[in-house]
């Protein structure tokens, strides 16, 4: 389980593509302090570490991660998003997040609105019904609170800190980015019989 609160941005390293993807991540982390089968969360998906040295571990991804995230288009130079895992006791300073991405999103608008920056993304129509107004989503695993929701779209502002601390400062019109959705609002939707 993670919170959404982004602690380092990582780069991929290397990419190796023979069988499971496995790419290799630059990361600000400690290593000594991850442990090979220790989950960490990249741009939202958790993936297990297999390998590691001073500064870098490798991650494996299956052909069905790669096809349902935005994991295949990673390059080396790709900067991502990364969230250790929480641990009985950490605070709780996003929301309750999985690290089983949903689906891909893609950012639609972005304009600034006052410091913050103003981003809108699109979602498949299948998630965008447990988008709400005022309630959370997770986006390349960061952690954010929906401003507004009208069809398939849903609006989020971002602060200077998040531009800095998360790779959305580095975000583009066009850019595809992993979703994930509130979980309490899948269990409400399973509950109320919607799906």
């Amino acid at each position: 389980m993670f919170t959404g609160i982004i602690t380092d941005i990582g780069r991929v390293q290397a990419v190796d593509r023979q069988g499971d993807t496995r790419f290799t991540i630059a990361t600000g982390y400690d290593t000594d302090t991850i442990a090979i089968g220790a989950s960490v969360a990249h741009n939202g998906v958790c993936l297990t570490v297999i390998e590691k040295g001073p500064g870098w571990y490798v991650v494996q991804a299956s052909g069905e991660t790669l096809a349902k995230t935005t994991l295949g288009a990673w390059q080396p130079d790709t900067r991502i998003n990364l969230e250790r895992a929480l641990k009985v006791g950490d605070e709780l300073g996003g929301h309750i997040v999985s690290g089983h991405v949903d689906g891909v999103g893609r950012l639609v608008d972005q304009r600034p609105d006052g410091e913050s920056l103003r981003l809108t993304f699109e979602a498949p129509a299948a998630l965008a019904r447990y988008i709400a107004s005022k309630g959370s989503v997770a986006v390349d695993g960061v952690s954010l609170t929906v401003n507004e929701v009208q069809g398939n779209r849903f609006g989020v502002n971002i602060i200077p800190h998040t531009q800095t601390a998360t790779t959305f400062g580095g975000l583009r019109v066009g850019d595809a980015v992993n979703l994930e959705i509130d979980m309490l609002a899948r269990y409400v939707a399973r509950l109320a019989g919607q799906e």
